[in-house]
């Protein structure tokens, strides 16, 4: 049996419920999985025949409610039951099996075993320790390390999720291939030291390396990469003078059992072991605007095609489980200012609870300028300051640290941004003019690769009943009706199927995607809607027939749509590693569902092509990559008329000389505190201020 440190933990959940902590459910049923849910589901699996020594939870999360039984429940039907979802590995037989238990009863309502053909459960960190250990015992292994004069002391071991590339000897079992890199000390950052050419496949299960795949000829780098050493840092910089974000009232908002509200917004927030942070049930001035948003799944793609890198792409949130790497957060390091921190509650391999402390950041942001005119006529002069709530969490997947940063604005935005740093995964640099890779440090190169994300977005646009709209700006030709050339316009394309529903960005045309709703309009007979501002960066980048394109369709199109199905959760599928293709999105548009007056969820693709650059070495300067949810029509006017005007100090009009308009008045009204010429806001227009980073 699984190791047991608490013998409680073998009653059923039907004892457990005599108990006053086992009874008492919360109070929401999208309530995030409580640590007594998380140990009345150790029990259960304890109690299974199946389950054996080996036996390590890959994966424990809620399992939704249909959104119907939600709003069912809301209007007075009875709570949906609580479901846990709960992946179980055995580490010795390969025993894979996927069960849904309830929390009620105890018991477990299905079961699958998977039989490795399509897709298996995510990499755990107990196959990820394993693999030194088999290696190190491996004599063709120690024999390849000792041609580059390595012992195996020398080095460690960097295992990645190996993909799928048809190969017969890995058909069904579980697979990790392993770079190794030289380490001078245990201080020695190793990824300055890419033992390159040499390349592991391993059998974790059956514990034993089943290829090796060696091309000499690349030296090892020996440049540092030691960026936390003052040495490398260099002598202090000075000058810089303490910068102190206070909100001596508090914060603005309130939270309660995930339950947030700020300002006009109202929205419950949750958090599971694959997706990470998820925003539920958004409300503005209540109107619903989104059931439920997250990053549903992320895909690295490298571009370096040499024989022992063609098969390095990752999804970090299927194959990994990035939730589970959250980061606990420090107040004035990864936070600043008047932060309200969530634990995250989660469970371990072993099925126990674990608390991550401070996985959840929320704080509010001073964001500019919300709104200003000075007006020539009248000589109003009005100013209102924009800001923004913003909630997030910081996880780290081996070399990179990704931030995930849901923003609200008081004007009803809302935007999602990646944050992304950490370390370059490198490689010896094969010479001069290489096509695929930079040289960063002397001899060290950093594959080309992407980062591909895929939030999904279930939206409720003033209820379920939404259609998509494509709206690209056009060009009007020189014609009768526009003799001197200077008329353009928009063509609106409603999306009517899944089918036709894969779209790509075009900055040209001013490309954004409209979600309106079938039902309710303006007063002026406009449907209220919300439209997606998509950045104009590259799709996946690898050949149409790759494996990578067949893993992760959802990354070729920046955008799908599909008809709501509670089952379609997962953009590449629910078991992603070494699928052989077609799972997620290809699934979910087969059946073609119409698109109009339906319930929907979007699928946006967004990210980042890297071409590293010697500033990225040997740590990276925080990058960016985002997408906004913006109202149109969504209002009859301005949502924000009512935000005062700013009363602190710093706000004191100033005299100023000079300004345009009619004689006799002093139109200046410039805040020389906030806008300059170039049209930045100065005095707090701060982007990427109290970020965790």
């Amino acid at each position: 049996m699984i190791p047991d440190p608490d013998k409680e933990n073998h009653m059923t959940l039907t004892d457990l419920a005599a108990t006053s902590t086992a009874a008492s459910a919360p109070a929401h049923p999208l309530a995030s999985l409580t640590a007594t849910e998380i140990e009345a589901v150790r029990a259960v699996v304890l109690s299974l025949p199946s389950t054996t020594e080996q036996t390590r939870f890959a994966y424990v999360g809620l399992d939704e409610p249909a959104k119907g039984d939600i709003l069912a429940w809301e209007q007075g039907a009875p709570a949906p039951a609580r479901v846990a979802r709960v992946q179980l590995l055995d580490m010795l037989s390969a025993r894979s099996s996927d069960l849904r238990v309830s929390l009620a009863t105890g018991e477990v309502l299905s079961e699958t075993v998977l039989d490795g053909t399509a897709g298996q459960l995510p990499v755990l960190d107990a196959e990820f320790e394993a693999v030194g250990d088999i290696a190190n015992a491996d004599e063709a292994w120690i024999a390849a390390l000792a041609a580059r004069g390595l012992a195996t002391s020398d080095v460690v071991l960097v295992p990645l999720s190996a993909g799928h590339y048809g190969y017969a000897q890995e058909d069904g079992r579980r697979i990790l291939r392993a770079f190794a890199f030289q380490q001078f000390s245990p201080s020695d950052h190793p990824w300055a030291h890419p033992v390159d050419g040499l390349t592991a496949y391993i059998d974790v299960a059956d514990r034993r390396i089943i290829e090796i795949v060696d091309t000499p000829g690349f030296d090892i780098p020996q440049t540092s990469g030691n960026f936390d050493d003052p040495a490398v840092q260099g002598p202090p910089l000075e000058g810089l003078k303490p910068i102190e974000i206070t909100q001596p009232e508090g914060s603005s908002f309130t939270v309660e059992d995930e339950h947030v509200v700020w300002g006009d917004w109202d929205l419950r927030i949750g958090f599971d072991t694959r997706e990470g942070l998820i925003m539920r049930q958004l409300s503005f001035k209540g109107r619903p605007v989104m059931y439920r948003g997250s990053i549903s799944e992320m895909v690295v793609p490298y571009g370096d095609p040499a024989p022992n890198r063609f098969w390095q792409n990752y999804f970090d949130t299927g194959e990994y489980l990035f939730g589970r790497y959250t980061n606990e957060l420090e107040l004035g390091c990864d936070c600043v200012g008047d932060i309200t921190y969530l634990d995250v509650t989660l469970a371990d391999e072993l099925g126990l609870p674990r608390t991550v402390r401070n996985g959840v950041c929320m704080h509010e942001e001073d964001f500019g300028s919300l709104w200003k005119h000075t007006d020539i006529f009248t000589g109003s002069a009005e100013v209102r300051r924009q800001r923004r709530l913003v909630i997030s969490f910081f996880t780290t997947v081996g070399n990179y640290d990704y931030g995930f940063f849901w923003y609200l604005y008081l004007d009803g935005t809302i935007e999602c941004e990646a944050k992304l740093t950490g370390i370059l995964f490198t490689s010896a640099y094969p010479g001069e003019g290489y096509p695929f890779a930079s040289e960063v440090a002397p001899g060290l190169g950093a594959p080309y690769h992407q980062h591909l994300f895929s939030a999904r977005l279930d939206m409720t646009v003033d209820g379920i009943a939404n259609v998509v709209n494509e709206i690209d700006a056009v060009r009007v030709p020189i014609s009768a009706e526009n003799p001197a050339g200077n008329a353009f316009t928009k063509q609106v394309t409603p999306i009517t199927s899944e089918l036709v529903s894969g779209r790509v960005a075009d900055g040209a045309r001013n490309r954004v995607w409209q979600i309106a709703s079938t039902e309710k309009t303006t007063a002026m007979g406009q449907p209220t809607s919300y439209v997606l501002f998509p950045t104009e960066t590259p799709v996946l980048l690898a050949d149409d027939d790759s494996s990578i394109a067949a893993r992760a369709t959802f990354a070729t199109k920046n955008l799908f749509v599909t008809k709501y199905d509670p089952a379609e959760r997962y953009a590449a599928g629910d078991f992603v590693n070494q699928h052989p293709g077609g799972a997620g999105i290809p699934e979910f548009i087969a059946g073609d569902e119409p698109l109009v007056g339906e319930d929907l969820v979007l699928w946006h693709t967004f990210g980042l092509t890297h071409f590293p650059r010697n500033e990225d070495w040997p740590v990276m300067p925080m990058d960016y990559a985002k997408f906004t949810l913006k109202p149109y029509n969504f209002f009859e006017r301005n949502p924000t008329l009512n935000v005062p005007p700013s009363t602190a100090a710093h706000c004191a009009p100033k005299a100023v000389s000079g300004g345009y308009g009619p004689a006799g008045h002093d139109h200046s009204g410039h805040d020389h505190a906030g806008p300059d010429h170039s049209g930045h806001d100065h005095a707090g227009h701060d982007h990427h201020g109290h970020h965790h980073g």
